[in-house]
């Protein structure tokens, strides 16, 4: 977003539009001859609409939301999960400003910086709509910050932007901008407490290698894995998967082991089948997460229970009958049929097997495959 085009925004024929417009195809508003800069409206009501689930506050503020910004934005429940309090907040890449909003609850002062000037005006002025008081946005980067002030924090807290300057996304933590990794000598000097977000394909042994004594907690919302938070506190090392609106789980790294498999698949016994949350799978803990609970295999796979499991991280779902994988007979029992497909550790995407069984997308029958021991099966579902 352009200076230009924020100082449109801010107009009061144009916020008045946008108010008027906000349930209307973009496409038509863009078109509308009696809409005042049509163009920037159509705009403004475009990410509005896609921001009502994801930033509902910011969207019944009407705030202004530029593209980039948004896309990389946490959602409003990411950014309320945040394990961390205290009196003073440091954000070093505040962006539009959705961690540092949920975070000024838990703060009495928060210092967000935004090296981009047109970027941090757009969020003081979300900050003002939203009724937020307490978040100082600061137009510097994250270096020029920390190389002028000597101020303490209880903590510094960070989402480093993982795209190059060509819109190539990156994974790697000192690949980011700003790079935390050279950075931590000089954020070591302010705060004691470090909080990082990293992009959900970031790796749970990455983050231990990078810094041995944190806790790390993957993240997920809707079953989608949403970040990989890095907590640096001092505390007891941890694991941690948090599926926001399910449950977590917690283990401290030390405590880490490998859970031994049953010898035998009991297929005719068991009349659970558990399936984890993708947080239990991205922090690879679905088997010390399960253990007492079902008998589990592999992380990457099912849970299975002969009773039903209470305190389970996931979905349950009632057996009808488990069969060794044969797609001959799976296309006589599917075929023309809607059937949900499940897949975990199976050599065959469900595209693949739809189609080798002539069957379609629905649910009239729902069915699970896995491999175990070298073996691949089918769990049909109730």
């Amino acid at each position: 977003m352009t200076r230009e085009e924020l100082d449109i925004l801010l107009k009061s024929e144009v916020q008045e539009a946008i108010g008027k417009n906000i349930e209307r195809d973009p496409l038509q508003v863009a078109l509308d001859g009696r809409v005042p800069h049509a163009r920037e409206v159509a705009t403004q009501v475009k990410y509005l609409q896609r921001v009502r689930k994801k930033l509902p506050r910011l969207y019944a503020a009407c705030g202004i939301v530029p593209a980039r910004a948004f896309e990389q934005s946490s959602s409003e429940e990411c950014a309320a999960a945040k394990r961390i309090e205290g009196d003073s907040l440091l954000d070093l890449t505040c962006g539009l400003g959705m961690d540092a909003a949920a975070m000024a609850s838990r703060f009495r002062r928060v210092v967000a910086l935004e090296r981009d000037e047109v970027l941090a005006a757009v969020t003081r002025e979300n900050m003002r709509r939203m009724g937020i008081e307490n978040v100082d946005v600061v137009n510097a980067s994250a270096e020029e910050y920390l190389a002028s002030t000597a101020e303490r924090f209880d903590w510094v807290y960070a989402d480093p932007d993982r795209r190059t300057a060509e819109g190539q996304r990156v994974f790697r933590l000192e690949e980011c901008s700003p790079n935390i990794l050279a950075l931590m000598p000089q954020i070591e000097r302010l705060t004691s407490r470090v909080a990082i977000k990293n992009s959900p394909l970031f790796d749970v042994e990455e983050a231990f290698r990078l810094f041995p004594r944190a806790s790390v907690e993957v993240v997920s919302l809707g079953d989608e894995c949403k970040e990989v938070m890095i907590y640096l506190d001092g505390g007891t090392p941890t694991l941690s998967a948090l599926a926001i609106g399910r449950g977590r789980v917690d283990i401290q790294r030390d405590a880490l082991a490998d859970v031994i498999p049953p010898q035998e698949f009991a297929a005719e016994e068991y009349r659970y089948l558990v399936i984890p949350d993708v947080a239990l799978q991205k922090a690879r803990i679905v088997a010390q997460a399960l253990q007492g609970k079902a008998d589990v295999w592999s992380n990457n796979s099912f849970g299975f229970a002969r009773e039903l499991p209470e305190g389970v991280v996931g979905r349950i779902e009632p057996i009808e009958r488990i069969e060794p994988f044969d797609v001959k007979s799976l296309k006589r029992e599917l075929k023309g049929k809607g059937v949900d497909i499940i897949l975990r550790d199976f050599p065959m995407g469900v595209d693949e097997l739809r189609k080798r069984c002539a069957a379609r997308s629905g649910n009239s029958k729902k069915i699970a495959l896995t491999r175990i021991g070298g073996k691949s099966y089918t769990i049909f579902l109730n």
